[in-house]
């Protein structure tokens, strides 16, 4: 039976050595500190907050693997396999549909000026090849791909095309969304605004700050659902001040900072990412401490 693919998903951190191969324990370890620590309901695995732009096939292959391997069979598994290579693409989409991941998704073509067919087609292809359910990856603000309503339309008629991971600041379209496809799936991508979300409808978030903060998420989520908007609303302000500190620090390298001090071996991020500046060490320390991360 498949799952039901609600809920939070921790956007999967990676981590890496000096030479910028995978630390296998290291990541066997995130993936299990966001499922049994963070609670979470599931993992999104090679997206962004996984480095996953700056890896090779065989990389990414090994990745969807381990993560796969780590959690138990009734987590919930999403494959990010979207490249600018089709053939890659379908060749990773095909590997996690064998793996049991529970459906794929892939970041709208970017770069290139491709026509909405073309982006639509590039969806359609990759369902046809990995017969796997599919969630598209709207992520305007680093892709510059915006896709309108009607847009939405013509691609939710795809009934594999299950939903969206909806990874933009416009809420009026999230709510135009959410009113015409109740079906649908929505997952919001924006950690920093989770309460709004929520209050949208969407029906789950995934998020790379859930690998420290999920349970906070969690309150956020469910307290809206509860109908205590102002608490939800304090849990959201307690949640950007980590953010803030954490986008100011530097995302990557301070997100696996904080895993460090649970005793996982976090590795770093990869090159050109820089590691972690200890100049900033005693204010991760507070931060930490402030937020019981």
């Amino acid at each position: 039976m498949k799952k039901e693919l609600t809920g939070l998903f921790a956007a999967l951190l990676v981590p890496f050595d000096e030479n910028g191969d995978i630390k296998v324990d290291g990541l066997r370890e995130i993936a299990k500190n966001a499922i049994e620590t963070e609670q979470l309901d599931g993992l999104y695995v090679n997206g962004s907050s996984g480095e996953n732009f700056l890896l090779n096939t065989d990389q990414k292959k090994q990745i969807f693997k381990i993560a796969k391997d780590a959690v138990t069979d009734d987590t919930k598994m999403i494959a990010q396999v979207g490249s600018l290579d089709l053939k890659e693409a379908i060749e990773l989409g095909k590997y996690a549909t064998e793996l049991g991941y529970d459906a794929i998704s892939a970041v709208t073509p970017f770069y290139y000026p491709f026509s909405f067919e073309e982006i639509r087609d590039y969806y359609f292809d990759l369902i046809e090849a990995t017969q796997n359910d599919l969630i598209i990856y709207a992520i305007p603000d680093l892709t510059g791909v915006n896709i309108s309503i009607d847009q939405f339309e013509s691609l939710f008629n795809h009934e594999r095309i299950i939903g969206v991971k909806y990874t933009a600041p416009n809420f009026y379209l999230l709510e135009r969304i959410r009113k015409a496809f109740p079906n649908k799936l929505i997952l919001s991508g924006f950690d920093e605004m989770l309460v709004q979300a929520a209050i949208s409808g969407v029906d789950g978030a995934i998020g790379s700050t859930y690998n420290i903060n999920g349970k906070r998420a969690r309150q956020i989520f469910e307290a809206v659902h509860q109908g205590n908007v102002a608490e939800a609303y304090q849990l959201q302000h307690e949640s950007n001040d980590i953010i803030e500190t954490v986008l100011e620090l530097g995302i990557y390298p301070t997100l696996k900072e904080v895993l460090k001090t649970r005793g996982i071996d976090s590795g770093l991020p990869k090159k050109p990412f820089k590691p972690f500046d200890e100049r900033h060490r005693n204010k991760l320390d507070q931060l930490i401490k402030a937020y019981s991360l």
